[in-house]
């Protein structure tokens, strides 16, 4: 059976791929997880300087998954790369960098940081974060402006970008068009909803930030509708997340359009789940007669 896939000339072993800001950097989860099984490690949020996030509470329990506001905390671009980096070094897997900013430079200058680094294989861009009040949400919801930060980053990036797009727009389609003609080489979706919860017993909002990016498995159904609308949009590849929990899940991601798959809230929940979805699909595979994972994506509903 044939489980590789291919996204801008780059060859992963297989369609899982971690989703950012759920797995760490991979160090976090490697006495679970052996990460060079996986297809990739798409690492935590990135910025030029470091971000201490938002102030606490910043996640919580709700039905079907979690709220979080962490605010893309981390320790910065130079701290990543001579530790993070560094470790990833020890593993065959591929290691796709999410970089966030606030303002375009802000990102320019992660990029340009990174674009002599070879154990970086592809950016993500976070352009979708529902928790940063500047630059990044902004970004991620007006087609004019998706264009214009994804042109500018091409301009300087030495790997191929992801943009990582936002469910909290009108149209995805629209945004993944506006990415794809402004020279992006894939885009990710979805990133979280927007959400809120509130005590009742305490009378106040269980985040301090008032509202948090809703994740987990109540978000898969608008996940998968999404990413078959933008694949259908876009010639680029798509790689699609949002409440995968299962290899079933994964799969019909796949079906919808999707070329690979991140699977993000679920690492909170069980820490072996990518093993268990790559796993899985491959039995899936095995049992239903299927030589190579590409065959069955987008299928013809």
């Amino acid at each position: 059976m044939n489980t590789k896939v291919s996204i801008s000339g780059i060859t992963f072993k297989n369609p899982v791929m971690t989703a950012s800001g759920t797995f760490g950097s991979g160090m976090e989860y490697s006495d679970f997880v052996d990460l060079g099984r996986l297809g990739a490690v798409v690492t935590k949020g990135v910025a030029n300087v470091p971000w201490e996030g938002n102030p606490t509470p910043r996640v919580a329990e709700v039905y079907g998954g979690m709220l979080n506001a962490i605010g893309l905390q981390n320790p910065g671009v130079e701290v990543f790369v001579e530790r993070d980096l560094e470790f990833l070094k020890k593993y065959d897997t591929k290691v796709i960098v999410n970089v966030c900013g606030k303002t375009v430079e802000d990102y320019l200058e992660v990029v340009e940081r990174l674009s002599d680094e070879d154990r970086v294989d592809m950016l993500e861009i976070n352009v979708s974060c529902p928790n940063v009040r500047e630059g990044a949400i902004a970004f991620g919801q007006k087609a004019d402006a998706l264009f214009g930060i994804t042109s500018k980053i091409k301009e300087k990036a030495k790997q191929p970008v992801i943009m990582k797009l936002s469910p909290n727009v009108t149209s995805i389609s629209e945004m993944a068009k506006a990415a794809e003609a402004a020279g992006a080489d894939a885009v990710s979706l979805i990133n979280t909803l927007t959400g809120m919860k509130i005590d009742i017993y305490r009378r106040r909002f269980a985040l301090a930030n008032r509202t948090g990016g809703l994740s987990g498995p109540a978000i898969k159904p608008v996940a998968v509708r999404m990413v078959y609308e933008a694949a259908h949009a876009v010639k680029i590849p798509v790689i699609g997340m949002g409440g995968i929990a299962s290899a079933e899940d994964a799969i019909e991601f796949i079906m919808a359009g999707a070329t690979a798959v991140a699977v993000g809230a679920m690492n909170f929940h069980d820490p072996y789940t990518t093993v268990r979805v790559m796993e899985g699909i491959e039995k899936f595979m095995e049992s239903e007669g299927i030589e190579d994972i590409n065959s069955i994506r987008g299928i013809n509903l």
